[in-house]
């Protein structure tokens, strides 16, 4: 089979599009995960969170190991364990078995993301080519998470909540298939010795997980429990290692160097942020359209649609507004804009209609949430090195993924423990889910509004409307 730039690049946008989609369309899989499985409210969020995380800590991992391994080698070896641990997810039999199987996709998916854009990047040189091979790549990301609400619902609807996962065992085995005839091998020139920083990798991921198990833990246990500070303690110490053995290794995961360019740290900052509230509306509201009003999975997967066709009007928009205002403007209008989405979402009860108390807010969220990323990575990537854009990608990628994690950690933890208080002072178990939904988007909006700031304290920068647009098609929050 001829292998040609192009064919190599559907087989690439096919892997992408499938863990794209696998993002979004296990949310509205949740309720029903819950009933079968009996999941605690309190856990149910580590469904999305053990992946996330798990696939941010070991993005740059995934990168490095492909520009040593072998790119196609690594891409491979992520496609196998992500369609195994999908197959495993769909056949799992209780809360902790389907939390683990979907840690080991996140890392599958870690492994074939980072090399497959490697495999991209490699494939076409820089210039047109590349950038229409970036635009497809974009698009087709953008429209896996926009149909993965859908996709969902019609699966769950139709079959059960186990072919969310079991969906991607046949694309799996076909792009294997194809990438062993379509992909050529490449790996990076180095003259130097082969090292990997699996210490980093474990150190960072342990870190953060001790942290976020912390914060979870806190609300039947308390702040103040033993258990809770020990933990929370815990991450930090591991966290601090992490950095003192990025600082003295010879190819380290993240270079430190890196956090000295003050746009890219606050960008890095600003992209958590916005995961964290993407995720958390997400999670909640899905819960709260099929719990609470009552919506079927598929209907749920529907309403959320708008949301996503706003997301990629916003990011097409803020492309093209830097490059006349500038990022920090864009940044700050896009901010307010996800704010005032989330509180009019918050103010949704019951029995309100959609078209006018969850229709707007879901419209202006999607405006916002995108509109914000694209001028945070183009403030970010404007001062950095060129010998450094491929380590400040996987930054800008992993702080998304686990900021996400942990704001999700954070405002269901919050919001669970509101339900829990309001039903002990008597509130009805609807009426008290209501409220729980409403105070989690609150906290999400405060998270919002932190970018306002993150923003007022970025350089503001101007860049032309092609780079925009590239940026704007590799926004990792497109839906």
């Amino acid at each position: 089979m001829r292998r040609s730039p192009w064919s190599t690049l559907v087989v690439l946008a096919i892997a992408q599009f499938m863990v794209v989609l696998d993002v979004t369309i296990v949310n509205v899989a949740l309720p029903n995960m819950q009933t079968d499985l009996n999941f605690a409210p309190d856990d149910l969020q580590w469904v999305i969170s053990a992946y996330t995380l798990i696939f941010g800590g070991f993005l740059l991992l995934g990168g490095r190991s492909a520009d040593l391994i072998g790119r196609r080698r690594v891409f491979v070896a992520g496609l196998i364990v992500f369609a195994l641990s999908s197959l495993a997810a769909g056949l799992a039999t209780s809360p902790l078995e389907l939390i683990v199987f979907r840690g080991v996709q996140g890392l599958g998916g870690a492994m074939l993301s980072a090399s497959a854009l490697t495999i991209l990047m490699v494939t076409f040189e820089h210039g047109r080519r590349r950038n229409i091979a970036l635009g497809v790549w974009g698009g087709l990301a953008g429209l896996g998470g926009t149909l993965g609400a859908i996709l969902g619902g019609v699966l769950v609807d139709a079959l059960s909540w186990r072919w969310v996962f079991l969906v991607n065992v046949p694309i799996g085995v076909l792009v294997v298939i194809a990438a062993f005839l379509i992909v050529r091998e490449s790996r990076a020139e180095t003259t130097g010795r082969r090292t990997f920083d699996v210490a980093g990798a474990v150190l960072s991921t342990a870190g953060l997980l001790a942290i976020m198990l912390g914060v979870i833990r806190a609300e039947p246990l308390g702040w103040g429990s033993i258990e809770v500070i020990g933990l929370l303690a815990g991450g930090v110490l591991l966290l601090g290692a992490f950095v003192f053995v990025e600082s003295r290794s010879a190819a380290p995961l993240i270079p430190l160097r890196l956090f000295r360019t003050r746009s890219l740290s606050l960008s890095v900052v600003a992209l958590g942020l916005n995961s964290a509230g993407f995720l958390s509306m997400f999670f909640l509201t899905a819960i709260f359209f099929q719990q609470v009003r009552g919506l079927s999975a598929l209907d749920t997967g529907l309403a959320f649609l708008p949301m996503g066709i706003a997301a990629i009007v916003g990011a097409v928009a803020a492309s093209r507004f830097v490059t006349t205002f500038g990022t920090r403007p864009v940044q700050i209008v896009a901010a307010l804009i996800s704010v005032v989405g989330l509180l009019l979402l918050s103010r949704a009860d019951a029995t309100d209609a959609y078209a006018t108390s969850l229709l707007p807010g879901l419209v202006l969220f999607g405006l916002g949430i995108t509109a914000m990323g694209v001028p945070a990575q183009v403030a970010a990537q404007s001062k950095v090195h060129r010998d450094d854009a491929g380590a400040a990608s996987g930054v800008l990628n992993a702080g998304y993924q686990v900021g996400g994690a942990l704001g999700l950690a954070v405002i269901t933890t919050l919001a669970t423990s509101h339900i829990a208080d309001a039903m002990a002072g008597g509130t009805a178990p609807v009426a008290a889910a209501v409220d729980g939904f409403q105070f989690g988007l609150l906290v999400a909006a405060v998270f919002a509004a932190a970018n306002i700031v993150i923003a007022l304290l970025s350089p503001t920068v101007k860049v032309s409307q092609a780079e925009a647009t590239e940026i704007a098609e590799l926004d990792p929050v497109a839906l």
